[in-house]
């Protein structure tokens, strides 16, 4: 029987959860519009910087370890607004800090919301999609976590012009956080997207095949035949995630002792940790830093900057169009070898700058084919395979460790970045990133299927033995 899902409630379904992405994205960006009031009111030395840019990467890893096991226990819909609802106490408690230590607190709080909807959202797009388009729909997540960045970009311009201009009673909250300490507001403006995301997922479904796990059988095939317009659809869907999932009774982490399953979770784990070293995170948090050491101004350092993020955006979106079409892994191809011809020429670049005068639109144009080539692959592609590699009795928990370990080499690169500048120069640095790339490449092609058009099931089967 021909099934014809229903594409456009499919869709709704998978904007609402990637409107976690957008919260992702701006949480982490807002903070770099924030640091120099922060750290003049508050009396910051430079170690007191970096905790509060850091802090929130401590509740993310605390809040993407407990992800997994929460939302195979409670739901994927249940963990989104618990993140949701965290993400609305930090934006608040952000706007009204009355010290240091409270801010970093509620920072701490919002750093939880990421790390769990970073987890869940992409999880649960995968599982209400069906195969024909589900790459395209997962990247939607990816895709709204570089609109988040530029959201925040723009909020903190606006506000910070805002502040410029209006005139506030003296005295009112609303001087205090719009006018006298604007990094209050820029914090704060995160509440309206965060209770909206937590209003919209009052209104979509759980996930229907962590419904069938748990023993929800009647509500899965609503939700199944309300996604496929089919009663029938519905049914055999339920009966095809049932049998699948009845071939093993162990827990999750009894699953994990198996061989045969722990070699996806290594799998995901490897390259979950290593596409962080293959820059992409020093160019988005460091690239002005670098644009200067390439002898740029601050303020052209900062424009380059933004065109970066512009092409980050536009890139997503054409990543989102044809990473069904084209395959996971021939994107990947397709996308690392670009990366490591951008890497090197831009190593190159730093050194050939030392002896010769280089003019700086070369490093630009060098940044922005990097930029290119890394949000087409590896960006695109890593929470699509992660959110779709893993048996469904086990998804929850292996995303949650895939996810610790990709936060592990985040905290890594950012914090390393600065030491890779100062000790290897800009040109040893990205020589280093260019290096990464290819243990990356060995494992895509040779451990790891092409999952494009695939079943979540018939990806299963691969996994339990059958290669076909």
């Amino acid at each position: 029987m021909k099934i014809n899902p229903s594409y456009l409630y499919i869709i709704f379904l998978s904007l609402v959860a990637a409107i976690g992405g957008f919260l992702f994205g701006y949480d982490t960006a807002v903070i770099s519009g924030t640091i120099s009031q922060v750290s003049k009111q508050f009396n910051l030395d430079v170690i007191a910087q970096g905790w509060y840019v850091g802090c929130a990467l401590l509740g993310s890893i605390v809040g993407v370890s407990l992800a997994g096991g929460l939302s195979d226990k409670y739901g994927r819909k249940k963990v989104m607004l618990l993140s949701a609802v965290l993400f609305s106490i930090s934006a608040l408690g952000c706007a009204v800090a009355s010290s240091f230590t409270e801010l970093i607190l509620y920072r701490i709080i919002g750093g939880a919301g990421i790390g769990m909807v970073s987890i869940v959202s992409p999880m649960y797009i995968s599982e209400v999609a069906p195969s024909s388009i589900r790459g395209s729909l997962v990247s939607l997540y990816q895709l709204a976590i570089t609109i988040g960045f530029l959201g925040a970009f723009l909020t903190n311009y606006e506000l910070l012009s805002l502040a410029e201009t209006l005139i506030f009673q003296e005295g009112t909250l609303l001087a205090k956080v719009f006018h006298e300490e604007v990094w209050r507001a820029m914090l704060g403006m995160e509440i309206l997207p965060a209770l909206s995301f937590f209003i919209i997922l009052l209104f979509i479904p759980e996930s229907p095949r962590w419904l069938v796990i748990n023993d929800q059988t009647t509500k899965a095939e609503k939700v199944f035949v309300r996604l496929y317009a089919s009663t029938v659809a519905g049914k055999d869907k339920v009966e095809e995630v049932l049998k699948q999932a009845n071939q093993t009774k162990e827990s999750s982490w009894e699953l994990l002792k198996n061989p045969v399953i722990l070699k996806p979770v290594l799998l995901g784990m490897a390259i979950a940790i290593l596409g962080q070293f293959m820059g992409v995170n020093a160019v988005l948090y460091y690239g002005p830093s670098i644009f200067e050491q390439a002898g740029l101004s601050g303020g052209d350092a900062l424009y380059y900057q933004v065109m970066v993020g512009v092409v980050n955006v536009l890139t997503t979106i054409l990543a989102l169009f044809i990473i069904d079409q084209v395959g996971r892994k021939k994107l990947v191809y397709f996308g690392v070898s670009g990366m490591i011809l951008s890497l090197l020429l831009i190593s190159f670049y730093f050194y050939g700058s030392e002896i010769y005068n280089l003019p700086s639109i070369f490093i630009l144009i060098l940044f922005l084919a990097y930029i290119f080539f890394t949000a087409i692959s590896i960006s695109a592609v890593i929470f699509v395979l992660l959110s779709e590699m893993y048996p469904t009795k086990i998804r929850g928990l292996a995303m949650s460790i895939a996810g610790f370990s990709l936060w592990i080499g985040t905290y890594l690169v950012g914090q390393l970045t600065p030491w890779f500048l100062e000790n290897l120069g800009p040109s040893g640095t990205f020589l280093f990133f260019t290096m990464m790339c290819f243990p990356y490449l060995y494992i895509l092609w040779k451990k790891i299927p092409e999952t494009a058009g695939k079943s979540l099931e018939e990806i299963e089967e691969y996994w339990l033995g059958d290669k076909s």
